[in-house]
C-alpha cells in the first residue's frame, strides 16, 4: 500500500504544544522502525477562524476526507466566546464528525498503576481498570431538529431535538460488539428507557443486533444514570460500554476521572471503511484546549501521544508498534515523571510538555 497519510490539526490552546510531541513521536517511528507517514498539517478552530473566517476552511476539510487519518489537538479559547455560535471554534470539530460520519466515538478509560494514586476514587477501585466507552458520535441530541432558541407566549424557549434511527443505533452496536470480542467478550448498553422513547428504541435495536450476529458476547443493559453511579462505585464491572451522544458525552468524562486526569485519556472517532480498507478517522486527546496553561510548558502530552497509539492500532493496523508505545508511556509513568497535572507523592519528578516527550522518545529507544 502507499505510505499512509496523516492530517495534522494541531488547533488552539495546548493543541500545538501536545502535538509537537506527538511528531517526535512519528518522527521516531520513521527513523528507527522504518515507519514512514506522509504527515501534512493544517487549521481548525481559533486559528482557522483568524486565517479563514471559518472554523474549518472547506480546502481543509477535503484534505480531511481524503488522508487515512486525522489527529487533532484541541479547540476554542476565551478570544472566541463572542462569536457567532455558527462559528466558533468547536463547530469545526463537529463538521469534521458529521462530514466524515465518525459514528463511533472510542474512548478507553485505562488507570495506569503508577497512577493509581491520582484517582479520586479508593486505590483498589481503580488499579488494573480498562474499559472502553463506545460514544454514538454523529446523531442524538447535538443534531437532532428541529433546535433552537425561540419566542413562545412571550418568552424564550430553548429547543433540542433526541432522535435516532435504527440504522444509526445498530451500526454502533455493531462496532461495540465488534470491539468486545477482541477484549473480554462483555457490553453494557446504556440510555433512558424508562423515560425516553429514544431509548425504548436504542434498547430493541441493540438487543436484536445482539441476538441476530452476536449471541458469543455477554449484553446487559443499564439506564444511563445507574451507569454513571457504578462507574463511581466499581469501574472494573465493565468492559464496553456503548451508549448515545449525550450520555456518551457525559460518561466519558466522568470515567475520565477514574484514571487520575484528563491529560491521560486518547479517543479516537471511527467511520465506514474507505476504499482502502482503513475507517474514516479522527483521533484526539479527551482534554480541551486549557487556554490558561497554554505556552508554559504544563501540558500533559499524553493524552495527544496515545491517540497517535490508537491511530497506529485502528486506522494503520499496527497493534505491535501501538503496544510499543503504550508500554513507552506506562514505562516513563513508572519512573515518576509528572507533568503539572500529575504532581504530588513520593519519587515525583516534574517535568515539562517537552520534558516528557524527551522521555517517551527515549523509553521507546529501550524496546529496540
Amino acid at each position: 500500500m502507499p505510505t499512509p497519510s496523516l492530517l495534522i490539526l494541531a488547533g488552539d490552546g495546548i493543541g500545538p504544544e501536545v502535538m509537537t510531541e506527538v511528531k517526535k513521536i512519528i518522527g521516531w517511528f520513521g527513523d528507527k522502525r522504518g515507519m514512514a507517514f506522509d504527515v501534512q498539517e493544517d487549521l481548525v478552530g481559533g486559528v482557522a477562524y483568524d486565517a479563514h473566517g471559518t472554523p474549518l476552511h472547506d480546502d481543509t476539510m477535503a484534505r480531511a476526507q481524503a488522508a487515512d487519518a486525522v489527529l487533532l489537538g484541541a479547540v476554542g479559547g476565551p478570544k472566541y466566546d463572542a462569536l457567532d455560535f455558527s462559528v466558533k471554534p468547536e463547530r469545526g470539530l463537529l463538521r469534521l464528525r458529521k462530514e466524515m460520519d465518525l459514528f463511533a466515538n472510542l474512548r478507553p478509560a485505562q488507570c495506569f498503576d503508577a497512577l493509581a494514586d491520582f484517582s479520586s476514587l479508593k486505590k483498589d477501585v481503580v488499579a488494573g481498570l480498562d474499559i472502553m466507552i463506545v460514544r454514538e458520535l454523529t446523531s442524538g441530541i447535538y443534531f437532532g431538529e428541529p433546535r433552537g432558541i425561540f419566542e413562545e407566549r412571550g418568552e424564550r424557549v430553548g429547543l433540542n431535538t433526541q432522535r435516532y434511527t435504527e440504522g444509526e443505533i445498530a451500526r454502533v452496536a455493531r462496532a461495540a460488539f465488534d470491539l468486545a470480542r477482541k477484549r473480554s467478550g462483555r457490553v453494557c448498553s446504556m440510555e433512558k428507557a424508562n423515560v425516553m422513547e429514544s431509548g425504548i428504541l436504542w434498547r430493541e435495536v441493540v438487543q436484536a443486533v445482539h441476538d441476530a450476529d452476536y449471541p458469543d458476547v455477554e449484553l446487559s443493559h443499564m439506564y444511563a444514570d445507574a451507569g454513571a453511579m457504578q462507574l463511581c462505585r466499581w469501574p472494573k464491572q465493565f468492559d464496553v460500554i456503548v451508549t448515545d451522544n449525550l450520555f456518551g458525552d457525559l460518561l466519558s468524562d466522568a470515567a475520565a476521572m477514574l484514571t487520575g486526569s484528563l491529560g491521560m485519556l486518547p479517543s479516537a472517532s471511527l467511520g465506514a471503511p474507505m476504499e482502502n480498507g482503513r475507517p474514516k478517522a479522527l483521533y484526539e486527546p479527551v482534554h480541551g484546549s486549557a487556554p490558561d496553561i497554554a505556552g508554559q510548558g504544563k501540558a500533559n502530552p499524553i493524552a495527544c501521544i496515545l491517540s497517535f497509539a490508537m491511530a497506529l492500532r485502528y486506522s494503520f493496523d499496527m497493534g505491535n508498534e501501538a503496544d510499543r508505545l503504550e508500554k513507552a508511556v506506562e514505562r516513563v509513568l513508572a519512573e515518576g515523571k509528572r507533568t503539572a497535572d500529575l504532581l504530588g507523592g513520593e519519587g515525583v519528578q516534574p517535568v515539562t510538555t517537552s520534558e516528557m516527550g524527551d522521555a517517551v522518545v527515549a523509553a521507546l529507544n529501550t524496546s529496540l
